[in-house]
């Protein structure tokens, strides 16, 4: 029993993680159909466990019968819808049925035909539907490509206009699985249940005003089936809860000393943006890094040992600018010396040498804020096609357009973006958004499914500079594979705001209350 649930718990982990194209969902259908699932078996077990998360989300009141508005499209997404009806109708609840395409496949114009004989009212236009408690869009499901237009167009727009609640089933209905896009217009579902496996679109960040709340609807898709399509390493993923913490370095050995477990480089800061250097600082305080240096203008010294006085202030010969004018590291000391080097926060581009000088060096090396900007200077792709350790660049959308202006737009797919940034540089990029996209040079890509907008505050980004980069010091002692190290860390980082609003509202989450909520969000 216990061997049972062990492999319950591993599939529902695998399955958490998978992320699929339209195409690679039909493919894996596909299969399951080949295998002798019949269509009309697999679309009974679906809806029926549709019905009953729907029962949950909309419990049934006998002294208020709530009434069921159902979207009814041409394909098994309609059909899906209809069995849906059928059984919440079953179940004392008052349902309509709105269908206004002419020709349906077989399946679902045979379900249409079985609820009309259940005395469901269907409705062809929208100006004859009647009130509704709740709505269930089934006009749509995975696999949308052509932009919608009258008279479905207007339908749908109405529809959302009604100002009540809309559960969509798979996807809500005008978006592209892929990219997320809205293809003309798109239902503004206020719930989404994901059939089987996660589809791209959930994770793009243009799709996410229509998606409302989302879930996982598991059907007990074969893990074979999967791995045939997608093969045993599937190329995109969700970071979940359980991959992120796998990857901390945890537990410590019992003997060991601060050197083994990392030595961090961080270069930030400035007269102007001191704040920047601080909250960098602090980050990577929180990573449990073994022994954090920070080399800052000379005038910000005393600043940074007030704020971190278990830190090793590095203080610099500064330009008339209050920049950083070149590197002045103790004595005996290189930067072959550390783990990791981080390089940005609040510089200005006034340090650009500084700049060039890590870029030419061997160790592994985060580019955030003026690193990134001073490397789109000098050239993205051929300066970093010279370095031979590891790079990891952590931009925003805007910075990300500057470093790469020849590869997708990241605004429209951010996924296919920040794999081809990463194959053309040789770096992992980590694009910053509502969802995470991270991406290595063999393109693999890890996505952080969940966030909070409370992080879209100036200083954010640098805690999370920080926090990444003591990961990657660690990770340098302990042979981690980089990119899981900084899944990990968008992972950790979001959680922490999510921890913080829950306490302090989305207005309260500066980037200095963010890190004092970093070591508890790694406890929950």
């Amino acid at each position: 029993m216990t061997q049972q649930w062990e492999l319950m718990q591993h599939r529902q982990e695998q399955i958490s993680q998978v992320v699929v194209t339209a195409g690679q969902m039909r493919d894996i259908e596909e299969r399951i159909f080949a295998a002798g699932m019949p269509v009309v078996a697999l679309m009974e077990k679906v809806a029926g466990l549709i019905a009953r998360r729907i029962q949950v989300l909309i419990p049934f009141s006998v002294k208020e019968k709530s009434r069921v508005g159902i979207l009814v499209g041409p394909g098994h997404n309609g059909g899906d819808a209809l069995v849906v009806a059928r059984e919440l109708h079953f179940r004392g609840y008052e349902v309509w049925i709105y269908s206004s395409f002419s020709k349906l496949k077989e399946l679902t114009s045979q379900h249409l035909q079985y609820a009309q004989s259940l005395g469901i009212p269907v409705y062809q236009t929208i100006t004859q539907l009647p009130n509704a408690d709740f709505l269930i869009d089934g006009l749509f499901g995975f696999g949308l490509e052509r932009t919608l237009t009258d008279p479905i167009a207007s339908a749908i727009n109405q529809l959302n206009e009604l100002s009540v609640p809309i559960i969509s089933i798979d996807l809500p209905s005008g978006l592209h699985t892929d990219t997320g896009e809205v293809l003309g217009t798109a239902i503004c579902a206020t719930h989404t249940l994901c059939l089987g496996l996660w589809k791209l679109a959930f994770l793009q960040d243009q799709a996410l005003d229509y998606l409302g709340k989302v879930e996982l609807i598991d059907f007990d898709i074969p893990l074979a089936d999967v791995q045939a399509v997608l093969g045993d390493t599937p190329r995109i993923k969700r970071i979940t809860p359980a991959t992120a913490l796998s990857t901390l370095p945890l537990p410590r050995p019992p003997v060991t000393h601060k050197y083994k477990e990392g030595h961090l480089l961080l270069i930030c800061g400035s007269r102007r943006y001191a704040g920047g250097a601080i909250l960098t600082g602090l980050g990577a305080r929180a990573s449990g890094v073994g022994m954090l240096s920070i080399a800052v203008p000379e005038s910000l010294k005393p600043l940074l040992v007030s704020h971190l006085p278990e830190a090793l202030i590095v203080g610099c010969p500064e330009t008339e600018s209050g920049a950083i004018a070149h590197l002045q590291l103790p004595e005996n000391t290189d930067l072959s010396s550390f783990n990791a080097i981080a390089c940005g926060p609040g510089l200005t581009r006034d340090a650009t040498p500084i700049v060039q000088e890590v870029i030419e060096s061997e160790r592994p090396l985060l580019l955030d804020a003026d690193g990134l900007n001073i490397l789109g200077q000098m050239g993205t792709i051929p300066t970093l096609q010279k370095r031979q350790a590891v790079t990891v660049l952590t931009p925003h959308t805007g910075e990300f357009q500057r470093l790469f202006p020849d590869v997708a737009d990241a605004k429209k797919d951010r996924v296919k973006a920040v794999r081809e940034a990463a194959a053309q540089s040789g770096a992992v990029v980590l694009l910053k958004g509502a969802r995470t996209a991270i991406a290595n040079p063999q393109g693999a890509v890890w996505i952080n499914p969940e966030s909070t907008p409370a992080l879209a505050r100036g200083g954010s980004g640098d805690v999370l500079t920080g926090l990444l980069s003591g990961l990657l010091a660690q990770a340098a002692t302990k042979q981690i594979p980089i990119e899981d190290i900084v899944a990990t860390a968008a992972w950790w980082h979001s959680q922490t705001g999510i921890l913080a609003v829950q306490e302090r509202t989305e207005l309260g989450v500066d980037a200095f209350t963010l890190t004092q909520y970093l070591m508890k969000a790694l406890q929950l």
